[in-house]
């Protein structure tokens, strides 16, 4: 028996991934996040220019950024603030930690 999988691809690759690129982008960024960032994407294949293309297609896919961005309410603040000065409670495990929450 002979499956066919079909699906919709509003592009051609060569739209994609072969366009003649004319526009620049130029952003300032932490130069270790730079590095780390980078590392990752030269394991997947990918350059600088194709990663930020393909982002800036999923922000057109979205209508937004391609991922939910909140604001910590007061509590996490202060717990991340805490966190940060090396106060709080610690634990061992994951199950201490749960158990002191009671779940």
């Amino acid at each position: 028996m002979d499956v066919i999988i079909a699906y919709y691809m509003p592009y051609t690759w060569r739209d994609v991934m072969g366009t003649t690129k004319t526009a620049s982008a130029r952003a300032l960024i932490d130069p270790e996040i730079k590095k780390e960032a980078e590392n990752i994407l030269k394991e997947l294949g990918l350059s600088v220019s194709k990663s930020f293309e393909l982002y800036y297609r999923q922000i057109i896919a979205h209508r937004g950024l391609p991922f939910e961005l909140q604001v910590p309410n007061e509590k996490t603040m202060k717990a991340i603030e805490n966190s940060r000065q090396g106060k709080g409670k610690p634990f061992s495990t994951p199950e201490d930690l749960f158990d002191d929450l009671g779940i």
